[in-house]
């Protein structure tokens, strides 16, 4: 091999390395290696049937290494002009090299999820301390990387709730009524994933393919059949936390044959949250306004119409009673 591309190499492999280190501080145990095992044979291939991972999937990074870090406002007009994508915000996890600012941004991102865990209030310093004082200059940066990170896969908001003393709140961006049982004792949020898939379901016509959730879901670095660091098993996740408790429906396409699977809002998802909040958080998430999607953005106009209709009635219903009295 020569010697310019194996030093690429290991240079790609340092700083793969790195990523894994900063992730290990609050997941080591679950981390698993990405390669096959012993031997260099592959791992043989599943049965068909539902859950498949799609084609490449195993070729986009080390599990837990997430997503970069875009800047919010980037792209946005563009994105306006060129309609939504399935995706939230983020770009493919390989488009460039961690950075050390990214790599601390991680180490930041775990700090935050230990303090949500514990219900514990954040204070700047103690986010500075984490990070190590040295980058106290580039501190700004690094915190806004992290917080975008915190609301693309957790679905939380790094919020500022004192100024003066510099303390911080996680907040969940969903808010969903039973939140409870989508962080039961204060375990990691899946909150950022649902919005995620519900979001694509809507950009795909109310209905998205296995192939496109799993598609989408890579881009947080989350991909069937392969451990993720935080959330563990993607697939037992996605059933237990998401479909089973009727947030997501998951079924067979009809007539497909061979048999393939597509995702739909579940009737908690339309109980508890509406398109226009999921549309509100996806626009907000790409630097861009609702509106930006003109299609869904009608679509949730009609949404919020059709829940607002019962009320109307039932005022005016109010009114006469009242009347007559």
């Amino acid at each position: 091999m020569p010697r310019g591309q194996k030093s690429k190499r290991l240079q790609g492999a340092d700083e793969t390395e790195s990523l894994r280190g900063d992730q290990a501080a609050a997941a080591a145990a679950e981390e698993c290696p990405t390669s096959p095992v012993s031997g260099g044979s592959p791992p043989s291939c599943p049965a068909p049937g539902p859950f498949q991972e799609p084609q490449g999937a195993s070729a986009a990074g080390p599990p837990g290494a997430g997503v970069s870090f875009p800047r919010s406002d980037e792209g946005a007009q563009s994105q306006a002009e060129a309609g939504p994508s399935t995706s939230l915000v983020a770009p493919s996890p390989r488009s460039a090299p961690p950075d050390p600012l990214t790599r601390k941004a991680h180490m930041l991102v775990q700090f935050l999820l230990g303090k949500y865990k514990m219900g514990e209030c954040i204070t700047r310093a103690e986010m500075l301390k984490a990070v190590k004082k040295k980058y106290k200059e580039q501190f700004s940066e690094i915190l806004r990387r992290a917080s975008e990170h915190m609301e693309l896969v957790f679905g939380l908001e790094v919020k500022e709730v004192d100024p003066g003393k510099h303390f911080y709140v996680l907040i969940t961006m969903l808010d969903l009524p039973s939140e409870g049982s989508l962080t039961s004792d204060r375990s990691v949020p899946k909150t950022g994933l649902l919005t995620n898939i519900l979001a694509v379901i809507c950009l795909k016509g109310n209905r998205a393919t296995e192939e496109e959730v799993w598609e989408s879901l890579g881009v947080l670095g989350v991909y069937t059949g392969r451990r993720h660091a935080i959330f563990g098993e993607p697939k037992r996740l996605i059933i237990k936390d998401l479909v089973q408790p009727q947030y997501l429906e998951y079924r067979q396409v009809p007539g497909s044959d061979p048999p393939r699977y597509e995702f739909l809002w579940g009737p908690r998802a339309h109980a508890e949250t509406t398109k226009m909040k999921v549309l509100e958080i996806t626009a907000r998430l790409k630097g861009t306004v609702p509106s930006a999607f003109p299609k869904l953005y009608e679509e949730a106009l009609r949404d919020e119409e059709r829940r607002s209709l019962p009320a109307k009635y039932w005022a005016i219903e109010v009114s006469l009673v009242l009347t007559k009295c």
